[in-house]
Formats: C-alpha cells, structure tokens, sequence
C-alpha cells in the first residue's frame, strides 16, 4: 500500500550569499493514513522546510514527495493550490482568522474556494463547529473570543473540507498550558475519529502526544519511531568536569 506522504531522499538547498543550506538533507520517511505523527526539532532543524514541503507550500530542490500517491514536484502553482484545497486542512499557530468575518464565515472560506454551493457550506461549517464545542459562537468574530476558542474555530475550518491530511504547525504556541491540553485532547479525538494528524513541534511535551515521532537536527532524520519508546525522549547533556558530554 503507498503511503498518504512520503519524502524520497528530499533536499531542499538555499542559498545565503556565498553560504549553501542544506535545510532538508536527503530526508527519507513515510506517513500512512490514519496515522497521528509529531515532526519535532529545534529551530533550524527542518522542520519548518518539511511542513512547508508536505502542505505544498513548497517543493524540494531535489528527490521526491509525494502526497497520496501525487509526484508534487512536479506540480505548477495551480495544481499545487487545487491539491493544497483538496488534501490539506491548514491548523497554525495564530490562527489566521479573518477579523471581519463571523466563525461561521470563517469556517466556510476553504469550502468557498472549492465550490461547495451556499447551502451545503453553511451545514458544514455549522457542524464542524459544533464538533470543537462552538455551536453557540456561530455569529461570534474572532475578537470575541478566547485564543483557545479562536484555535478550536481554526480546526474546525482544518476539517470541514475533510481533507486526507490535517497538518498542525504548532497549534498551542500561542496559548497557555491548559488550553494547550484542551487543544491537543481535541488533536487525539480528531485521530481516534481516523483522521491523519502531522503535527509540527519544537515542544518534546508536545510531541509525545503523537502516536510517533520524527526527530530532526540539521535537515536529518535522526529519530522515527514509537512516541512513547525511551529513546524518544530527548534529555539534557550530562557534561563532565572538562565540559565534554557525557
């Protein structure tokens, strides 16, 4: 069975000044459907690069990525915006509400850009914000309400065009710790309903939530494997007298 994502030795090379970076170097891995999978690194590791490849926001500058089955190399800006719409619902740090219109509004836009006729884009996002617990805020603006809330309205607009992936770039960044719960328990009920989450962390407490994690330092893979393994865990150097680790 082909896998939902899949990276074939991705590069993805910039160039600063006379200085190459090589911010995805040959990174190989493979998400199947249903899957819930933490990408995690510190800044600089890649996995900006990787969430920017895999939403199609970008392409590799060498080997292949292919979203459900789809060479998306290859793709123009077209067909990158058409996949993009069909394949990918969008969850981000803040938000990316549209002030001036209501939730429910909101919520209708990426059924507006597929063509979805009026009537059937109001149901829709009437019951993908009842599913995150905001049926009562339906005629609310964005201002109104909570950063929690505002979250929980960005992924009901993630599934309500019921894509194949929902790709989370760190989805509690901007909010405190109990609503960062609130938020990832809705991420694991999203999951356990057969959704395929990749979420996008540098938080290691957040990335255990998944059911596996894929590591990243410098553009490398250097972990992939089951969340909840020892060495998935990442701990504090040990260092010695001499400040050699240890």
């Amino acid at each position: 069975m082909s896998a939902l994502i899949e990276f074939r030795d991705v590069c993805k090379t910039y160039y600063m000044g006379d200085a190459v970076v090589r911010a995805a170097d040959h990174i190989s891995m493979r998400i199947d459907r249903g899957e819930f999978v933490a990408i995690v690194g510190q800044s600089g590791s890649g996995k900006s690069t990787c969430m920017n490849i895999i939403g199609c926001l970008d392409v590799p500058t060498s080997g292949t990525y292919l979203l459900g089955g789809q060479d998306v190399g290859a793709m123009d800006k077209n067909e990158l915006a058409e996949i993009r719409n069909k394949m990918l619902g969008f969850i981000f740090q803040q938000y990316n509400l549209l002030p001036k219109l209501t939730l429910l509004e909101n919520v209708e836009v990426p059924l507006m850009y597929a063509g979805v006729p009026k009537a059937e884009r109001h149901e829709r996002a009437k019951l993908a914000l009842e599913l995150v617990g905001l049926s009562d805020k339906l005629k609310h603006r964005p201002n109104q309400l909570s950063g929690g809330q505002q979250q929980r309205a960005s992924i009901a607009r993630a599934l309500v065009g019921e894509p194949a992936v929902i790709l989370a770039d760190e989805p509690t960044g901007a909010l405190d710790s109990h609503t960062s719960r609130e938020v990832l328990s809705l991420l694991q009920k999203i999951h356990e309903a057969g959704n395929t989450v990749v979420l996008i962390t540098h938080d290691n407490s957040i990335a255990v939530q998944a059911q596996r994690i894929i590591r990243l330092e410098d553009g490398r893979v250097i972990y992939d494997g089951d969340a909840r393994a020892p060495e998935a865990v990442v701990r504090p150097n040990m260092a010695g007298k001499d400040g050699v680790s240890l």
